[in-house]
């Protein structure tokens, strides 16, 4: 078997590990595959070992917004930790990818079982959490230039290299504003110099001039995931001071 590269799954037990992966398939993810549908019950939960899947939140006559996003980092269904069997959100794979998809209903007998399983994705919907909470706070206080800037220093934390695919449509979609703005605000990073911008291709080149212009937007909620549940930043404690 490939080595697991899921952070939760891999800092499982063995003991607990064999509670899972009998029960588990590895699915591919396709973009814009909706995994989570708010108000629907949670039928699967979904260990991303590669990709991207953003948190929608969405208003009547309004854009959709991202609150939230997770990659090898996490899990989707973290409703299920707080005794709930639906989503506030709409989940969508952003960055196709893979997982290791359970049923729901395997997941919960698993956690009545394992005490050390369920602390451990239950540290991780908290920092999940905090991270939308940092997601509030940027969007509504930040200008679209440092919020662009954040965005693309989760993302980089979730990939292997500096290039990412993102159309602009996508990255609007996500910020929850046009197209035309986005294309302003790509404009402004790479005049900085901090990433490369080509057709539907990001690349970062200064991941600390990001971190400066995100202007704390990013940092606590990342030192948090680390203190929460040992998930391994691209950058050092330091960079994050």
């Amino acid at each position: 078997m490939s080595p697991i590269r899921n952070h939760l799954l891999s800092r499982l037990s063995e003991k607990d590990l064999a509670l899972l992966l009998p029960k588990m398939q590895v699915v591919p993810l396709k973009l814009r595959q909706e995994i989570e549908t708010p108000g629907e019950t949670l039928e699967h939960v979904y260990f991303l070992e590669s990709g991207i899947a953003s948190m929608m939140a969405s208003l009547p006559r309004a854009r959709d917004l991202e609150v939230g996003l997770f990659g090898r980092d996490g899990m989707s269904g973290s409703a299920l930790l707080q005794y709930d069997d639906r989503s506030a959100y709409r989940t969508v794979v952003q960055m196709s990818g893979s997982a290791f998809r359970i049923d729901a209903s395997d997941l919960v007998e698993a956690l009545s079982v394992s005490e050390p399983m369920k602390m451990l994705f239950t540290r991780f919907a908290r920092a999940l959490s905090i991270q939308v909470g940092s997601t509030a706070i940027a969007n509504g206080h930040s200008k679209l230039e440092d919020r662009l800037a954040r965005w693309v220093l989760l993302a980089h934390d979730r990939v292997d290299g500096d290039s990412m695919f993102f159309t602009h449509e996508h990255l609007a979609r996500m910020l929850g504003v046009r197209r035309a703005g986005v294309t302003v605000a790509l404009h402004v990073l790479e005049g900085k110099g901090l990433i490369r911008s080509k057709r539907s291709e990001i690349v970062v080149l200064d991941r600390e001039g990001l971190m400066e212009l995100a202007d704390g937007a990013y940092g606590l909620a990342e030192e948090e995931s680390v203190r929460l549940t040992g998930w391994s930043l691209r950058q050092t404690h330091r960079a994050l001071m």
